[in-house]
């Protein structure tokens, strides 16, 4: 038996490279709603984006390849782990740097 592709699961996912200041947080914007995902992206001090992502396994699957595969954004490393889904989000934000 396979995995239910419409299952929502969550994604915590840490990018490094040249991930910030090349329009990162707002290409996965625009992606996540291109996927119906909901979640949310952060760019933190030391350079990484941090970005939870949820939705369906192919969905997000295609949402991490896009992002990848963008001709502004150098993605060195990521580092994926997955979470809890959380089913009152609705939407996917942007968030500002953390402190």
């Amino acid at each position: 038996m396979t995995d239910n592709p419409d299952k929502q699961i969550r994604w915590h996912i840490l990018f490094e490279g040249d991930v910030q200041f090349v329009g990162f947080r707002y290409t996965a914007r625009l992606l996540a709603r291109k996927y119906g995902l909901t979640g949310w992206v952060r760019n933190l001090p030391d350079g990484r984006v941090e970005l939870e992502a949820q939705g369906g396994i192919v969905d997000l699957r295609r949402f991490l390849l896009q992002i990848k595969s963008q001709p502004h954004i150098h993605v060195a490393r990521y580092t994926i782990t997955a979470v809890r889904p959380d089913p009152l989000e609705r939407r996917f934000s942007v968030r500002g740097i953390t402190e």
